[in-house]
């Protein structure tokens, strides 16, 4: 890249490799100057040979190594004056980090023996403030920088020992306290427990008249519904004979129709034996030439009179059909006005049932507010009896936490001054 001068972005990031790849093998710089030096002789020499006169006839002029040579020789002069000078500034770098160093580790071993005293005297006080000597002061010779721990140190354990101090007397007047308490609690937690038993009894005696009286307005309101349900049945029936006295007409209809067709019928087979008969009379009178058409006029007349037959049996089973139908059309007929009677019976029952109850109802829901404004007050009873039997009970577990305060707090030693420091501030309060 040198030779052929781009000094571009590559050119940067080859060089930043190299120079990492020299700091991670541990390269020094005098090689590096060296190896430069070698190139840059190599270099010169390809240039000024390059670029030194020739003859007329391309020939080469003599001198040009001897050029070349002289300015390498520079160069390398050069380049070992800057080796020189970046081994001394290194060297004198190295020297001056080495002092300091030195320096930094004797301060530091200086301030790491102040501290390990300064460490032994916390030690021995929170040794002795674990023990609950309470007495125990850190020593004055501490090293001036920790004279602050020191300070805050004894000033802690001056304050820690007037509250034990304190504790101690003030547990005395809260056992006290707490033994009045417990035996006013437990009175009250045995009076409680009597009313909410009481309540209590009231509470399922009303639930139980509530749960009678529910039972009656819910067997009132199935009467209303099964009321109801007779009374849609039986105007499900009126419909029905209504259907039935009109399909009966219909059927009347039908038969009188069906007996009119029955006389044209009549008439028919009637017209048609006459002309049988006339057409037999005729066939006589023609002798053998008749006697064919003789027998088709015989069989006319036998099956007119056969339709004669058929068609008065027809209108005798009709005429017999319309008295049974008129008899059906009069008992669906009364049928139907006694299911109207019924539907007006069912619906005046429905409506008295219905009364009956609404009226339960309204009963069972007086009954179930009552019902509950006991229960609630068998809930706040119980919660109160509750309340006094924790109460009870807390007054019990104070009163063994004063006494394990108690036994804790001795453990803690303490001079004359703690104690009388903490009387005069109890009877300050």
């Amino acid at each position: 890249m040198i030779a052929q001068a781009k000094f571009d972005q590559g050119y940067v990031d080859a060089v930043t490799q190299v120079g990492k790849v020299h700091a991670r093998i541990g390269l020094e710089p005098r090689w590096y100057i060296g190896g430069y030096a070698l190139i840059l002789e190599k270099l010169i020499a390809g240039v000024v040979e390059a670029r030194w006169p020739k003859t007329r006839f391309g020939g080469k002029i003599e001198g040009a190594t001897d050029r070349a040579s002289e300015v390498a020789a520079i160069v390398k002069a050069a380049m070992l004056d800057m080796d020189y000078a970046i081994s001394v500034y290194l060297e004198a770098s190295e020297a001056a980090r080495r002092d300091a160093e030195a320096k930094a580790r004797a301060i530091e071993e200086t301030k790491a023996a102040e501290r390990d005293r300064a460490i032994a005297y916390v030690r021995e006080g929170l040794g002795a403030l674990a023990q609950g000597d309470l007495t125990h002061r850190m020593a004055a010779d501490i090293p001036p920088e920790y004279a602050a721990i020191r300070d805050n140190f004894n000033e802690a354990v001056e304050r820690l020992q007037e509250m034990v101090g304190t504790i101690k007397s003030t547990s005395i007047s809260i056992a006290n306290s707490s033994r009045e308490i417990n035996a006013g609690a437990d009175d009250l937690s045995g009076r409680t427990e009597q009313q909410a038993s009481a309540l209590e009894e009231s509470a399922a005696t009303t639930e139980e008249l509530a749960a009678s009286v529910k039972t009656s307005a819910e067997s009132s309101r199935r009467s209303v519904l099964l009321a109801d349900e007779a009374t849609a049945v039986a105007r499900t029936g009126g419909t029905i004979v209504k259907d039935a006295t009109e399909a009966m007409a219909r059927i009347e209809a039908a038969s009188k129709k069906i007996s009119e067709i029955t006389d044209v019928i009549d008439g028919i087979a009637f017209q048609t034996n006459l002309l049988a008969l006339n057409a037999a009379v005729e066939a006589a009178r023609a002798g053998e030439a008749g006697r064919g058409f003789a027998v088709v006029a015989a069989e006319v007349r036998a099956l007119a009179q056969r339709s004669a037959d058929a068609a008065k049996d027809i209108t005798g089973l009709i005429a017999s059909s319309d008295t049974e139908v008129g008899e059906g059309v009069r008992l669906v007929r009364l049928a139907g006005e006694t299911l109207e009677k019924i539907v007006d019976a069912s619906a005046r029952v429905s409506a008295t049932v219905g009364e009956i109850a609404q009226a339960s109802l309204e009963q069972a829901n007086g009954i179930e507010e009552m019902s509950q404004t006991v229960s609630h007050m068998d809930e706040m009873t119980q919660q109160n009896a509750a309340l006094a039997e924790e109460s009870a009970a807390s007054a019990r577990t104070l009163m063994d936490q004063i006494e394990q305060l108690n036994r804790l707090v001795a453990t803690f030693r303490t001079d004359h001054r703690a104690q009388q420091a903490a009387t005069a501030a109890r009877r300050a309060a």
